[in-house]
């Protein structure tokens, strides 16, 4: 069963996610109006992460995004963005910072349980909120990758293991691995880190690299 953690400062908000929660039969383990009092409690309990973490873009304790987004991740838990989504550079510090995704308070409750299980389940989010957010940002969107990063990274992120992408572009090993390589090392110098398969893919469809998931290549799921 998904367990949640909901850190949202309108308690209003975070009342009706519990209760949505509750129906969908997934387990809300912490609700609460900031990332310090989430990891507090974590520590004092000593209770394994929240698979997912739905956390509001702007918290009204001084933290940014970034910094929460951050030390959430290395915490362990995938994060989905709140927001009213009417900051699009916020939300893109926040995909960049290594959020799942975005889900804009303005959508069915249905959406965001939807989201949930999505990223619950190690699936990239992809929905109008994310696109909107990446969309014509050059600075987020180009790591200038080469030819033929881009082609390793295409096929190594629609799932094909990397002997046969190696096979497949008719190149060794080594040298579709030191592409892979590369291509992580250019992601994380234009700060969006990719260190998993599933963030690659990520990466790859945010820089138009890889088609939706629904018009990709019949290559096998995401694998680690």
């Amino acid at each position: 069963m998904t367990r949640v953690a909901l850190i949202d400062d309108h308690e209003s908000v975070r009342l009706g996610l519990e209760a949505a929660c509750a129906r969908a039969q997934k387990v809300v383990v912490f609700s609460g109006s900031d990332v310090t009092g989430y990891l507090d409690w974590r520590s004092f309990n000593g209770a394994p992460p929240a698979d997912v973490v739905v956390l509001d873009l702007t918290l009204g304790d001084g933290t940014t995004v970034t910094e929460n987004v951050r030390r959430l991740v290395a915490d362990g838990s995938s994060i989905i963005i709140h927001s009213v989504a009417d900051r699009p550079a916020a939300v893109r510090e926040a995909l960049a910072a290594g959020a799942a995704g975005v889900v804009s308070k303005a959508s069915p409750i249905g959406d965001v349980i939807a989201a949930i299980s999505t990223v619950a389940g190690g699936e990239p989010l992809n929905n109008v909120e994310w696109a909107s957010a990446v969309e014509g940002d050059r600075a987020f969107a180009d790591a200038q990758l080469s030819a033929r990063e881009r082609d390793v990274l295409r096929l190594y992120a629609a799932g094909l293991p990397l002997k046969v992408v190696a096979d497949r572009l008719g190149v060794a090993y080594s040298t579709a691995k030191e592409n892979i390589t590369r291509v992580r090392v250019k992601y994380v110098e234009v700060g969006r880190p990719a260190p998993t398969k599933v963030d690659l893919l990520r990466r790859a469809m945010e820089d138009g690299i890889l088609a939706q998931p629904s018009d990709r290549e019949d290559a096998g799921g995401v694998g680690a």
